[in-house]
């Protein structure tokens, strides 16, 4: 009986500490957004002024709302700005935890200045879109291909599009560039992207003064668990080397969150046409508003080939 009572203490153990690892990691509660959102943060201060300007134009421009059933059956929500018919579509994913708007507003301007049209996504469990777990690009990856399918489907059978993410979306877009493809997918932008979910959650768990090691595995049976997926079925470092399309990674270099070398082993890892751009003085997530000039240069040269290719074989 005391060996019994030893077993279901362990049990209870084991899945209460599952269960708070889930709830503080993978879990997304519906919250309220401010009028204007802008990431928090000493470092992103600075920039605020800039990124409220890039919301306030990307609500005046003309733009739809778009919807998709996920494969598991959650509502997805995005919103298509078309700046030319038979333009480029980017097709662009956000970071943990944000939003479309918040995080990819500045890459609305940034398809102005590109010439390209775009379509902005919140992931599940984000902004306007259903669900309640976040899985570090493991289903937001399937949720990219189903946003591909949509603009080949209901926008342009005949698009040319950019994958482009920003941290968690970055991880994002790389899983879905080793993914079967349809013709259209041109390349991907990998903005501070991270290896893979287990170090870059190790990294977090060893900055709070925590065992990663020990929690880990009740990290990935809570996501099991309670969020039916498996955070180790699938990353970036292991999708690069089977990537089939080019890509370029951004990557700023006192980036305190995902490290820079994390983009240099996942540019390392890339089987397919590559560049990679170090922003000096930029901090996660603000290569683009640190020096925005420089992205957009770096994106239309490299990709030019590629579209123009893409538009001789049509």
């Amino acid at each position: 009986m005391i060996l019994l009572y030893i077993l279901l203490a362990i049990v209870f153990v084991v899945l209460a500490t599952s269960l708070v690892c889930f709830f503080k990691i993978f879990y997304s509660p519906r919250k309220k957004w401010p009028e204007y959102p802008v990431p928090a943060g000493e470092i992103y201060q600075p920039h605020h002024e800039q990124m409220i300007k890039w919301i306030k134009e990307a609500r005046e421009l003309p733009h739809t709302e778009v919807r998709i059933k996920s494969h598991d059956g959650l509502t997805l929500v995005g919103t298509y700005y078309e700046f030319q018919k038979g333009a480029p579509i980017d097709v662009l994913f956000h970071g943990y935890h944000g939003c479309a708007e918040q995080d990819l507003s500045g890459g609305v301007y940034r398809c102005q200045r590109l010439g390209h049209n775009v379509l902005i996504v919140d992931h599940r469990g984000a902004g306007k879109s259903e669900g309640h777990v976040v899985t570090f690009g493991i289903n937001e990856s399937r949720d990219a291909l189903a946003w591909v399918q949509y603009v080949v489907e209901n926008i342009d059978p005949n698009a040319k599009i950019l994958l482009g993410g920003i941290s968690m979306g970055a991880a994002t877009v790389m899983m879905a560039s080793a993914m079967e493809l349809p013709k259209n997918v041109v390349g991907t932008v990998a903005d501070c992207g991270y290896t893979s979910a287990k170090e870059i959650i190790k990294k977090v768990i060893r900055e709070m003064h925590l065992p990663a090691d020990l929690l880990y595995p009740f990290v990935r049976l809570g996501a099991r668990l309670f969020g039916r997926f498996d955070p180790d079925e699938n990353s970036p470092i292991v999708s690069m080397p089977n990537c089939r399309v080019p890509v370029i990674f951004f990557h700023g270099d006192t980036d305190a969150f995902v490290p820079q070398s994390m983009s240099e082993e996942n540019f390392a890892a890339c089987a397919a046409p590559k560049h990679l751009v170090i922003t000096p003085g930029a901090g996660h997530g603000l290569c683009f508003p640190v020096d925005v000039d420089t992205y957009v240069k770096e994106i239309e040269e490299f990709f030019e080939p590629y579209l123009e290719e893409k538009t001789n074989q049509s």
